[in-house]
């Protein structure tokens, strides 16, 4: 009994004490964002202010109306969902075909098709710059968004097809062999029954290359010099000035970027669960 007692005991304390350090962490997490949303609402007289409350009695929306009004964060916003959204559908599309063709089939070329994947994720994206450019220029695709939406296609790729590829290793081939002796063909078995169990998996790969292309900076400093096609993240660098720079407006510009990424998680986070393969062959 005491032993049984010690362990229910234990087993409380360990609860209790991951709750504490969840919390901690989300504290850690939570705070610099805050802290960014208490600088967007304060007037500019009072932004170096030594209190801690996030709305204070001189706290106003001005700083985000400023943000539209002074700059042009409306196109920014704008350019940046054009080409984050479709170099997101473009390589999770892609990608869905490859990765499902690299589980499922054998043929020649195959590991040597994965280690080749594996091996462009080793080197980053600004070590390819000058070729990238010069390949871009070549192509007249210089300052226009179709060379940066190819760009990051092509770097969005690699990872998701080794991400999805995993994942449907884990889906039992019975459910398309089963499939296959019903008279289904392979695009069928593939659309009808492997998409929606993998339906996490495209849920993760869309949030992550839409995530990548969305807050990619020197890339796109690169490749898109035209003043009229500014993406998002070069456009907040822009708002910084050589002598000073106007914080609040700056944190408010900084808030509004992240709207469109919070909507997407949302929108995909009922996906983001794995294991619902589990129980779907019998026996």
């Amino acid at each position: 009994m005491k032993k049984e007692k010690f362990g229910i005991r234990d087993t409380k304390f360990m609860i209790i004490f991951r709750y504490i350090v969840l919390t901690f962490a989300a504290i850690l997490t939570v705070y610099p964002i805050l802290n960014v949303l208490a600088v967007a609402l304060r007037p500019s007289n009072s932004l170096y202010s030594t209190s801690l409350a996030i709305i204070t009695k001189n706290s106003t929306l001005n700083n985000f109306k400023l943000a539209f009004t002074q700059y042009h964060i409306q196109d920014w916003l704008l350019h940046s969902l054009i080409i984050a959204g479709s170099a997101t559908a473009i390589s999770v599309t892609i990608s869905m075909f490859a990765a499902y063709a690299f589980s499922r089939f054998e043929f020649r070329g195959k590991r040597a098709g994965m280690v080749s994947l594996l091996i462009t994720q080793m080197f980053p994206a600004t070590m390819m710059l000058l070729p990238l450019f010069m390949l871009m220029f070549k192509i007249n695709l210089t300052n226009k968004f179709q060379g940066l939406i190819i760009v990051y296609i092509s770097t969005a790729v690699p990872f998701n097809i080794w991400m999805m590829k995993g994942y449907f290793d884990t889906i039992p081939k019975s459910l398309e062999e089963s499939a296959y002796v019903d008279g289904s063909s392979i695009p069928y078995a593939f659309c009808k029954i492997i998409l929606p169990l993998a339906k996490p998996a495209i849920a993760l790969t869309t949030l992550f290359s839409f995530m990548n292309s969305w807050s990619e900076y020197v890339i796109a400093r690169v490749i898109i010099t035209d003043p009229t096609k500014t993406t998002l993240p070069v456009g907040l660098v822009n708002m910084q000035s050589q002598f000073s720079t106007d914080w609040g407006v700056y944190s408010a510009a900084a808030l509004i970027t992240s709207v469109p990424v919070i909507i997407l998680f949302v929108c995909l986070s009922k996906y983001l669960v794995g294991g619902l393969t589990i129980g779907g062959v019998k026996g």
